[in-house]
């Protein structure tokens, strides 16, 4: 696994999208299909030998690293949207934001009472949308093994409103 390869191929995109913002911009490592791909292997490696049924991937930028790791994995590939995205009966958990309050949404059938869950997404700042996730999986009787995240952004702190699921990620800035 090459860390410095996937590092080098995100751009950092100054004062977006408000001044003082450092945005990590995936599209160019998703065109670097070396880097991408090391990207995908390294979630591969630290969750090929645990024993998971589904791994759910978060709206939407987490479905681009998911499906490619279900695939690997040979497991289900899970949606937890936004509401009103899903065609079907769903189950939702709201989350606070900065200014109002989200929701994220999955159908009632994706997941089975005792799923061995990895839910997916490409960045964790705050937490609340994955913690969001989480409770939907819970709500529907999976046991979350582990959230997985392209980046942490070590100073927002995400990761201790996850515990005491372990969190595992790539890159941290």
């Amino acid at each position: 696994m090459d860390i410095d390869r996937i590092k080098n191929s995100i751009r950092n995109v100054p004062d977006f999208p408000k001044p003082g913002i450092q945005f990590k911009d995936i599209t160019t490592l998703l065109q670097d299909k070396d880097a991408f791909g090391e990207a995908i292997e390294a979630f591969y490696s630290a969750f090929k030998d645990k024993e998971i049924d589904v791994i759910v991937g978060i709206e939407s930028r987490g479905f681009i690293f998911a499906a490619p790791l279900a695939l690997r994995m040979g497991c289900r590939f899970v949606l937890a949207r936004k509401p009103g995205k899903l065609p079907s009966e769903t189950i939702a958990e709201e989350y606070a934001l900065e200014y109002g309050t989200d929701a994220i949404e999955m159908h009632i059938d994706a997941i089975n009472k005792g799923d061995k869950v990895l839910i997916v997404d490409d960045l964790l700042a705050t937490g609340g949308t994955a913690k969001a996730t989480g409770s939907v999986v819970q709500k529907l009787q999976g046991e979350i093994l582990s959230y997985a995240f392209l980046i942490i952004l070590k100073g927002l702190n995400g990761d201790e409103l996850l515990k005491p699921i372990p969190v595992f990620n790539i890159l941290d800035y």
